[in-house]
Protein backbone atom coordinates (compact mmCIF):
# COMPACT_ATOMS: atom_id res chain seq x y z
CA UNK A 1 0.00 0.00 0.00
CA UNK A 2 0.69 3.48 -1.18
CA UNK A 3 1.00 6.63 1.02
CA UNK A 4 0.07 8.51 -1.80
CA UNK A 5 -3.28 10.31 -1.49
CA UNK A 6 -4.26 9.71 -4.79
CA UNK A 7 -3.94 6.06 -4.80
CA UNK A 8 -4.87 5.00 -1.24
CA UNK A 9 -7.72 2.47 -1.54
CA UNK A 10 -11.45 3.27 -0.28
CA UNK A 11 -11.70 3.84 3.04
CA UNK A 12 -8.27 5.10 4.03
CA UNK A 13 -7.28 8.51 4.77
CA UNK A 14 -3.60 9.44 4.57
CA UNK A 15 -1.82 10.13 7.37
CA UNK A 16 1.97 10.83 7.98
CA UNK A 17 4.69 8.14 9.11
CA UNK A 18 2.11 4.65 8.48
CA UNK A 19 0.12 3.76 5.26
CA UNK A 20 -2.89 5.17 6.78
CA UNK A 21 -5.98 5.57 9.13
CA UNK A 22 -9.26 3.47 8.68
CA UNK A 23 -12.48 3.41 10.35
CA UNK A 24 -13.90 0.46 12.34
CA UNK A 25 -16.26 -0.65 9.90
CA UNK A 26 -13.63 -0.70 7.21
CA UNK A 27 -11.67 -2.61 9.31
CA UNK A 28 -14.03 -5.02 10.13
CA UNK A 29 -14.87 -5.69 6.97
CA UNK A 30 -11.43 -5.91 5.05
CA UNK A 31 -10.90 -8.69 8.15
CA UNK A 32 -14.22 -10.42 7.17
CA UNK A 33 -13.12 -10.37 3.45
CA UNK A 34 -9.93 -11.88 4.60
CA UNK A 35 -7.85 -9.24 3.44
CA UNK A 36 -6.25 -8.12 6.48
CA UNK A 37 -5.06 -9.18 10.08
CA UNK A 38 -6.69 -7.72 12.67
CA UNK A 39 -4.14 -6.79 15.70
CA UNK A 40 -4.55 -5.95 18.63
CA UNK A 41 -1.82 -3.71 20.23
CA UNK A 42 -3.77 -2.88 24.01
CA UNK A 43 -2.18 -4.57 27.12
CA UNK A 44 -2.69 -8.27 27.98
CA UNK A 45 -4.91 -6.35 31.36
CA UNK A 46 -6.90 -3.97 28.88
CA UNK A 47 -8.15 -6.79 26.82
CA UNK A 48 -9.01 -8.40 30.06
CA UNK A 49 -10.76 -5.80 31.42
CA UNK A 50 -12.29 -3.57 28.48
CA UNK A 51 -12.79 -6.57 25.99
CA UNK A 52 -11.51 -8.40 23.06
CA UNK A 53 -12.23 -8.62 19.03
CA UNK A 54 -12.79 -12.00 18.48
CA UNK A 55 -10.41 -13.69 16.33
CA UNK A 56 -7.81 -10.49 16.87
CA UNK A 57 -4.33 -11.10 17.19
CA UNK A 58 -3.60 -10.23 20.48
CA UNK A 59 -0.26 -8.51 20.03
CA UNK A 60 0.45 -5.84 23.02
CA UNK A 61 2.96 -3.08 21.68
CA UNK A 62 3.26 -1.78 25.14
CA UNK A 63 2.67 -3.96 28.40
CA UNK A 64 1.28 -3.09 32.15
CA UNK A 65 2.53 -2.59 34.64
CA UNK A 66 4.92 0.76 33.35
CA UNK A 67 3.92 0.05 29.99
CA UNK A 68 7.71 -1.06 28.32
CA UNK A 69 7.73 -2.04 24.88
CA UNK A 70 7.25 -5.60 24.47
CA UNK A 71 10.36 -7.11 23.15
CA UNK A 72 8.44 -9.76 21.02
CA UNK A 73 6.60 -6.96 19.26
CA UNK A 74 7.99 -6.78 16.02
CA UNK A 75 8.78 -10.38 15.82
CA UNK A 76 4.94 -11.14 16.18
CA UNK A 77 4.12 -8.38 13.21
CA UNK A 78 6.65 -9.79 11.36
CA UNK A 79 4.90 -13.33 11.68
CA UNK A 80 1.79 -11.92 11.28
CA UNK A 81 2.80 -10.10 7.93
CA UNK A 82 4.15 -12.84 6.00
CA UNK A 83 0.40 -14.01 5.31
CA UNK A 84 0.61 -10.94 2.59
CA UNK A 85 -2.50 -9.52 4.14
CA UNK A 86 -2.35 -5.38 5.43
CA UNK A 87 -2.22 -5.51 9.19
CA UNK A 88 -4.73 -3.38 10.72
CA UNK A 89 -3.49 -1.76 14.36
CA UNK A 90 -6.91 -1.31 17.37
CA UNK A 91 -5.53 0.18 20.82
CA UNK A 92 -7.95 1.76 22.97
CA UNK A 93 -8.14 5.32 21.50
CA UNK A 94 -6.12 5.04 18.41
CA UNK A 95 -3.20 7.13 19.40
CA UNK A 96 -1.32 3.80 20.61
CA UNK A 97 -1.67 2.59 17.27
CA UNK A 98 -0.51 5.47 15.30
CA UNK A 99 2.97 5.26 17.08
CA UNK A 100 3.00 1.21 16.55
CA UNK A 101 2.45 2.45 13.15
CA UNK A 102 5.02 5.12 12.87
CA UNK A 103 7.75 2.39 14.48
CA UNK A 104 6.88 -0.71 11.94
CA UNK A 105 6.60 1.68 8.78
CA UNK A 106 10.44 2.85 10.31
CA UNK A 107 11.47 -0.88 10.65
CA UNK A 108 10.52 -1.89 7.23
CA UNK A 109 6.44 -2.67 7.27
CA UNK A 110 4.71 -0.81 4.01
CA UNK A 111 0.91 -2.23 4.82
CA UNK A 112 0.33 -1.09 8.18
CA UNK A 113 -3.26 0.83 8.59
CA UNK A 114 -4.38 2.23 12.01
CA UNK A 115 -8.23 2.10 12.79
CA UNK A 116 -9.90 5.60 13.59
CA UNK A 117 -10.87 5.88 17.47
CA UNK A 118 -9.79 2.56 18.43
CA UNK A 119 -11.35 0.05 20.22
CA UNK A 120 -13.44 2.51 22.95
CA UNK A 121 -13.27 5.92 21.22
CA UNK A 122 -13.05 9.43 22.02
CA UNK A 123 -13.75 10.90 25.71
CA UNK A 124 -17.04 12.49 25.98
CA UNK A 125 -18.19 15.78 27.65
CA UNK A 126 -18.48 13.85 31.08
CA UNK A 127 -14.77 11.94 30.35
CA UNK A 128 -16.63 8.20 29.43
CA UNK A 129 -15.36 6.43 26.58
CA UNK A 130 -17.87 4.50 23.95
CA UNK A 131 -20.03 7.21 23.42
CA UNK A 132 -18.82 9.12 21.12
CA UNK A 133 -17.07 7.04 18.52
CA UNK A 134 -15.11 3.55 17.95
CA UNK A 135 -15.34 -0.01 17.56
CA UNK A 136 -17.53 -0.49 20.31
CA UNK A 137 -19.79 2.70 19.36
CA UNK A 138 -19.87 1.31 16.07
CA UNK A 139 -21.58 -2.04 17.34
CA UNK A 140 -18.96 -4.07 15.83
CA UNK A 141 -18.37 -7.67 17.32
CA UNK A 142 -16.55 -7.82 20.62
CA UNK A 143 -16.94 -9.62 23.47
CA UNK A 144 -15.48 -9.80 27.04
CA UNK A 145 -14.37 -11.86 29.56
Amino acid sequence: MTTSPSSLPTGVHAAAGYAGDISPATAWAWVQAGEAELVDVRSDAERAWVGFVPGAHALAWKQWPGMALNPAFDAGVQALGASGKKLVLLCRSGQRTIDAGNALEAAGFTDVVNVLHGFEGDLDAKFHRSSVNGWRFDGLPWEQM
